[in-house]
Protein backbone atom coordinates (compact mmCIF):
# COMPACT_ATOMS: atom_id res chain seq x y z
CA UNK A 1 0.00 0.00 0.00
CA UNK A 2 1.27 3.50 -0.74
CA UNK A 3 2.30 5.43 2.36
CA UNK A 4 1.14 8.93 3.21
CA UNK A 5 3.62 11.78 2.79
CA UNK A 6 5.72 12.26 5.90
CA UNK A 7 7.49 15.30 7.32
CA UNK A 8 10.45 16.51 5.31
CA UNK A 9 12.82 18.05 7.87
CA UNK A 10 15.11 19.27 5.10
CA UNK A 11 12.53 21.88 4.12
CA UNK A 12 12.82 23.28 7.64
CA UNK A 13 16.61 22.95 7.75
CA UNK A 14 17.00 25.17 4.70
CA UNK A 15 15.85 28.10 6.84
CA UNK A 16 18.84 27.29 9.07
CA UNK A 17 21.42 27.42 6.28
CA UNK A 18 19.78 30.46 4.68
CA UNK A 19 20.04 32.32 7.99
CA UNK A 20 23.70 31.35 8.40
CA UNK A 21 24.54 32.36 4.83
CA UNK A 22 22.74 35.70 5.09
CA UNK A 23 24.55 36.54 8.33
CA UNK A 24 27.99 35.39 7.17
CA UNK A 25 27.76 36.72 3.63
CA UNK A 26 28.32 40.27 4.85
CA UNK A 27 31.91 39.28 5.70
CA UNK A 28 32.95 38.14 2.21
CA UNK A 29 36.47 39.34 1.46
CA UNK A 30 36.82 41.27 4.73
CA UNK A 31 39.47 38.95 6.21
CA UNK A 32 37.44 38.41 9.40
CA UNK A 33 37.15 34.63 9.75
CA UNK A 34 36.15 34.63 13.43
CA UNK A 35 33.51 37.33 13.02
CA UNK A 36 32.01 35.54 10.01
CA UNK A 37 31.95 32.22 11.86
CA UNK A 38 30.27 33.77 14.91
CA UNK A 39 27.62 35.43 12.75
CA UNK A 40 26.82 32.14 11.02
CA UNK A 41 26.76 30.17 14.28
CA UNK A 42 24.48 32.64 16.07
CA UNK A 43 22.00 32.66 13.19
CA UNK A 44 22.13 28.88 12.79
CA UNK A 45 21.57 28.18 16.49
CA UNK A 46 18.62 30.57 16.66
CA UNK A 47 16.72 28.87 13.85
CA UNK A 48 17.70 25.31 14.86
CA UNK A 49 16.18 25.86 18.29
CA UNK A 50 12.86 26.80 16.70
CA UNK A 51 12.51 23.41 14.95
CA UNK A 52 10.35 20.66 16.43
CA UNK A 53 13.03 18.04 17.17
CA UNK A 54 15.23 16.67 19.96
CA UNK A 55 18.68 16.99 18.38
CA UNK A 56 22.17 16.24 19.68
CA UNK A 57 25.18 17.66 17.84
CA UNK A 58 27.47 14.79 16.78
CA UNK A 59 29.45 16.79 14.24
CA UNK A 60 30.05 20.30 15.55
CA UNK A 61 32.80 22.73 16.43
CA UNK A 62 34.52 21.07 19.38
CA UNK A 63 33.96 21.17 23.10
CA UNK A 64 31.61 23.38 25.08
CA UNK A 65 34.35 25.70 26.33
CA UNK A 66 34.84 26.81 22.72
CA UNK A 67 31.39 28.45 22.63
CA UNK A 68 29.86 30.36 20.83
CA UNK A 69 30.55 27.53 18.38
CA UNK A 70 27.95 24.78 17.97
CA UNK A 71 29.74 22.24 20.14
CA UNK A 72 29.70 18.43 20.13
CA UNK A 73 27.04 17.18 22.51
CA UNK A 74 24.98 20.40 22.43
CA UNK A 75 21.21 19.83 22.39
CA UNK A 76 19.18 21.76 19.82
CA UNK A 77 15.57 22.00 18.78
CA UNK A 78 12.56 22.46 21.04
CA UNK A 79 12.98 19.05 22.72
CA UNK A 80 10.02 17.36 21.03
CA UNK A 81 10.35 14.17 18.93
CA UNK A 82 11.90 13.06 16.67
CA UNK A 83 15.18 12.19 18.41
CA UNK A 84 17.95 12.90 15.92
CA UNK A 85 21.67 13.42 15.47
CA UNK A 86 22.75 16.63 13.82
CA UNK A 87 25.88 17.60 11.91
CA UNK A 88 26.65 21.25 11.30
CA UNK A 89 29.23 23.29 9.49
CA UNK A 90 28.07 26.91 9.67
CA UNK A 91 30.72 27.85 7.12
CA UNK A 92 32.31 25.12 5.02
CA UNK A 93 35.07 27.27 3.57
CA UNK A 94 35.72 29.98 6.15
CA UNK A 95 38.99 30.99 4.52
CA UNK A 96 37.50 31.32 1.02
CA UNK A 97 34.75 33.49 2.50
CA UNK A 98 37.23 35.70 4.38
CA UNK A 99 39.32 36.13 1.22
CA UNK A 100 36.44 36.53 -1.22
CA UNK A 101 37.06 33.19 -2.96
CA UNK A 102 34.53 30.67 -4.30
CA UNK A 103 32.69 27.63 -2.89
CA UNK A 104 31.91 28.75 0.66
CA UNK A 105 28.62 27.23 1.87
CA UNK A 106 26.57 26.79 5.05
CA UNK A 107 25.55 23.17 5.75
CA UNK A 108 23.49 21.09 8.15
CA UNK A 109 22.41 17.42 8.20
CA UNK A 110 20.02 15.45 10.40
CA UNK A 111 19.66 11.67 10.82
CA UNK A 112 17.99 9.34 13.35
CA UNK A 113 19.70 9.15 16.75
CA UNK A 114 22.81 6.95 16.55
CA UNK A 115 22.97 6.88 12.74
CA UNK A 116 25.94 9.22 12.22
CA UNK A 117 29.57 8.22 12.59
CA UNK A 118 31.19 9.98 15.52
CA UNK A 119 34.83 10.74 14.60
CA UNK A 120 35.82 11.34 18.21
CA UNK A 121 39.39 12.65 18.47
CA UNK A 122 40.28 12.06 14.79
CA UNK A 123 40.01 15.25 12.76
CA UNK A 124 41.08 14.02 9.31
CA UNK A 125 40.29 11.22 6.89
CA UNK A 126 41.37 10.18 3.43
CA UNK A 127 38.37 10.30 1.08
CA UNK A 128 37.16 9.43 -2.36
CA UNK A 129 33.69 10.51 -3.49
CA UNK A 130 31.74 10.13 -6.72
CA UNK A 131 28.29 10.72 -8.14
CA UNK A 132 25.65 8.17 -9.19
CA UNK A 133 27.26 7.06 -12.47
CA UNK A 134 30.46 5.92 -10.74
CA UNK A 135 28.79 4.49 -7.66
CA UNK A 136 30.08 1.00 -6.86
CA UNK A 137 33.32 1.17 -8.87
CA UNK A 138 35.64 3.08 -6.51
CA UNK A 139 38.08 1.60 -4.02
CA UNK A 140 39.96 3.92 -1.69
CA UNK A 141 42.79 1.40 -1.37
CA UNK A 142 43.27 1.06 -5.13
CA UNK A 143 45.91 3.12 -7.00
CA UNK A 144 44.82 6.51 -8.32
CA UNK A 145 45.11 5.31 -11.91
CA UNK A 146 42.87 2.31 -11.29
CA UNK A 147 40.15 4.45 -9.73
CA UNK A 148 40.31 6.99 -12.55
CA UNK A 149 40.12 4.22 -15.17
CA UNK A 150 37.08 2.70 -13.45
CA UNK A 151 35.33 6.07 -13.10
CA UNK A 152 36.01 6.96 -16.74
CA UNK A 153 34.63 3.60 -17.92
CA UNK A 154 31.52 3.90 -15.73
CA UNK A 155 30.82 7.40 -17.08
CA UNK A 156 31.69 6.50 -20.70
CA UNK A 157 34.47 9.09 -20.73
CA UNK A 158 38.20 9.20 -21.37
CA UNK A 159 40.47 9.78 -18.38
CA UNK A 160 41.59 13.09 -19.86
CA UNK A 161 37.92 14.20 -19.78
CA UNK A 162 37.68 13.65 -16.00
CA UNK A 163 38.00 16.48 -13.48
CA UNK A 164 39.32 15.64 -10.02
CA UNK A 165 38.71 18.05 -7.13
CA UNK A 166 41.50 18.14 -4.53
CA UNK A 167 42.17 20.37 -1.53
CA UNK A 168 45.16 22.60 -2.24
CA UNK A 169 47.50 21.34 0.48
CA UNK A 170 51.21 20.37 0.55
CA UNK A 171 50.19 16.89 1.71
CA UNK A 172 48.56 16.33 -1.68
CA UNK A 173 51.68 16.96 -3.78
CA UNK A 174 52.10 13.26 -4.62
CA UNK A 175 48.37 12.82 -5.31
CA UNK A 176 48.39 15.77 -7.71
CA UNK A 177 51.46 14.31 -9.42
CA UNK A 178 49.73 10.94 -9.89
CA UNK A 179 46.52 12.47 -11.24
CA UNK A 180 48.50 14.58 -13.71
CA UNK A 181 50.43 11.51 -14.85
CA UNK A 182 47.10 9.84 -15.68
CA UNK A 183 46.06 12.80 -17.84
CA UNK A 184 43.02 13.86 -15.81
CA UNK A 185 42.17 17.49 -15.13
CA UNK A 186 42.47 18.91 -11.61
CA UNK A 187 40.39 21.50 -9.80
CA UNK A 188 42.31 22.65 -6.70
CA UNK A 189 40.18 24.21 -3.97
CA UNK A 190 41.51 26.17 -0.96
CA UNK A 191 38.91 24.76 1.48
CA UNK A 192 35.39 23.38 1.52
CA UNK A 193 35.47 19.72 0.61
CA UNK A 194 31.80 19.20 1.53
CA UNK A 195 31.01 21.29 -1.53
CA UNK A 196 33.71 19.39 -3.43
CA UNK A 197 32.09 16.03 -2.65
CA UNK A 198 28.61 17.27 -3.57
CA UNK A 199 29.88 18.62 -6.89
CA UNK A 200 30.58 15.03 -7.99
CA UNK A 201 26.85 14.28 -7.85
CA UNK A 202 25.62 17.63 -9.21
CA UNK A 203 25.33 17.36 -13.02
CA UNK A 204 26.14 20.99 -13.82
CA UNK A 205 29.25 21.21 -11.61
CA UNK A 206 31.60 19.42 -14.02
CA UNK A 207 33.40 17.50 -11.24
CA UNK A 208 33.79 13.72 -11.49
CA UNK A 209 35.58 12.68 -8.31
CA UNK A 210 36.87 14.09 -5.02
CA UNK A 211 40.18 12.69 -3.75
CA UNK A 212 42.46 13.40 -0.82
CA UNK A 213 42.68 14.05 2.90
CA UNK A 214 40.18 16.39 4.49
CA UNK A 215 38.18 16.83 7.68
CA UNK A 216 36.25 13.96 9.26
CA UNK A 217 33.26 16.23 10.09
CA UNK A 218 33.10 17.25 6.44
CA UNK A 219 33.22 13.57 5.45
CA UNK A 220 30.14 12.76 7.53
CA UNK A 221 28.25 15.78 6.19
CA UNK A 222 29.15 14.81 2.63
CA UNK A 223 27.97 11.23 3.25
CA UNK A 224 24.60 12.51 4.46
CA UNK A 225 24.15 14.54 1.28
CA UNK A 226 25.41 11.84 -1.06
CA UNK A 227 22.90 9.39 0.49
CA UNK A 228 20.13 11.43 -1.05
CA UNK A 229 22.01 12.19 -4.26
CA UNK A 230 22.73 8.48 -4.86
CA UNK A 231 26.46 9.05 -4.84
CA UNK A 232 29.17 7.28 -2.86
CA UNK A 233 31.98 8.17 -0.49
CA UNK A 234 34.66 5.95 1.03
CA UNK A 235 37.06 7.04 3.74
CA UNK A 236 39.86 5.94 6.04
CA UNK A 237 40.76 7.79 9.22
CA UNK A 238 44.04 9.68 8.96
CA UNK A 239 46.02 10.51 12.14
CA UNK A 240 47.88 13.80 12.34
CA UNK A 241 50.35 12.38 14.87
CA UNK A 242 51.28 9.19 16.68
CA UNK A 243 49.76 10.65 19.83
CA UNK A 244 46.41 11.21 18.12
CA UNK A 245 46.54 7.70 16.63
CA UNK A 246 47.32 6.11 19.99
CA UNK A 247 44.56 8.03 21.76
CA UNK A 248 42.02 7.08 19.09
CA UNK A 249 43.03 3.41 19.09
CA UNK A 250 42.54 3.31 22.85
CA UNK A 251 38.98 4.50 22.20
CA UNK A 252 38.41 1.72 19.66
CA UNK A 253 39.02 3.52 16.37
CA UNK A 254 40.70 1.48 13.60
CA UNK A 255 42.81 3.34 11.04
CA UNK A 256 42.85 0.37 8.63
CA UNK A 257 39.08 0.12 8.32
CA UNK A 258 37.41 1.40 5.15
CA UNK A 259 34.43 3.54 6.11
CA UNK A 260 31.67 3.27 3.54
CA UNK A 261 28.33 5.01 3.28
CA UNK A 262 26.67 2.78 5.88
CA UNK A 263 29.50 3.44 8.32
CA UNK A 264 29.37 7.20 7.94
CA UNK A 265 25.58 7.42 8.08
CA UNK A 266 23.66 4.19 8.61
CA UNK A 267 20.15 5.38 7.74
CA UNK A 268 18.47 6.39 4.49
CA UNK A 269 16.20 8.65 6.54
CA UNK A 270 18.63 11.55 6.38
CA UNK A 271 18.03 15.23 5.65
CA UNK A 272 20.56 17.74 4.32
CA UNK A 273 20.53 21.41 3.44
CA UNK A 274 23.21 23.75 2.09
CA UNK A 275 23.13 27.41 1.10
CA UNK A 276 25.78 29.19 -0.94
CA UNK A 277 27.65 32.01 0.78
CA UNK A 278 30.07 32.78 -2.06
CA UNK A 279 29.65 31.76 -5.70
CA UNK A 280 30.74 28.28 -6.73
CA UNK A 281 30.17 25.38 -9.11
CA UNK A 282 27.58 23.98 -6.69
CA UNK A 283 25.60 27.04 -5.60
CA UNK A 284 25.43 30.78 -6.16
CA UNK A 285 26.50 32.96 -3.28
CA UNK A 286 24.38 35.48 -1.39
CA UNK A 287 23.43 38.43 -3.57
CA UNK A 288 22.52 41.59 -1.62
CA UNK A 289 20.29 44.31 -3.03
CA UNK A 290 18.34 47.25 -1.62
CA UNK A 291 16.64 46.06 1.59
CA UNK A 292 17.08 42.38 0.83
CA UNK A 293 19.09 39.49 -0.57
CA UNK A 294 18.87 36.39 -2.76
CA UNK A 295 20.03 32.92 -1.68
CA UNK A 296 20.59 29.66 -3.54
CA UNK A 297 20.19 26.37 -1.62
CA UNK A 298 20.16 22.59 -2.04
CA UNK A 299 17.65 20.56 0.00
CA UNK A 300 18.10 16.78 0.05
CA UNK A 301 15.96 13.99 1.48
CA UNK A 302 17.58 10.58 1.64
CA UNK A 303 14.45 8.43 1.89
CA UNK A 304 12.97 9.66 -1.40
CA UNK A 305 16.17 10.78 -3.12
CA UNK A 306 14.57 14.15 -3.81
CA UNK A 307 17.04 16.97 -4.42
CA UNK A 308 15.58 20.44 -4.56
CA UNK A 309 17.29 23.67 -5.53
CA UNK A 310 15.61 26.56 -3.73
CA UNK A 311 16.17 30.15 -4.79
CA UNK A 312 14.77 32.60 -2.26
CA UNK A 313 14.45 36.37 -2.06
CA UNK A 314 14.55 37.75 1.46
CA UNK A 315 12.93 41.07 2.40
CA UNK A 316 14.97 42.65 5.21
CA UNK A 317 12.40 45.40 5.72
CA UNK A 318 9.96 42.76 6.97
CA UNK A 319 12.49 40.26 8.33
CA UNK A 320 14.66 42.41 10.59
CA UNK A 321 11.85 43.78 12.82
CA UNK A 322 10.82 40.23 13.82
CA UNK A 323 14.24 38.54 13.86
CA UNK A 324 16.76 38.30 16.72
CA UNK A 325 19.49 38.31 14.06
CA UNK A 326 20.01 41.49 12.07
CA UNK A 327 20.61 40.66 8.44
Amino acid sequence: MPSKPTRNLALELVRVTEAAALAAGRFMGRGAKEAADKAAVDAMRLVLNSIEMDAVVVIGEGEKDEAPMLFNGERLGNGSPPEVDIAVDPIDGTRPLANGFVNSIATVAVAPRGAMFNPGPVFYMNKIAVGPQAKGVIDIEAPVKVNLERIAKAKDMHINDLTVVILDRPRHAELVKEVRACGARIRLIPDGDVAGALMTAWPDAGIDVLMGIGGTPEGVLAACALRGMDGEIQAKLFPRSEEEKHRAEEMGYDFDTILGMNDLVSSENVFFAATGITNGELLDGVKYFSHGARTDSLVIRGTTGTVREIVARHNFTKLNPISEVEY
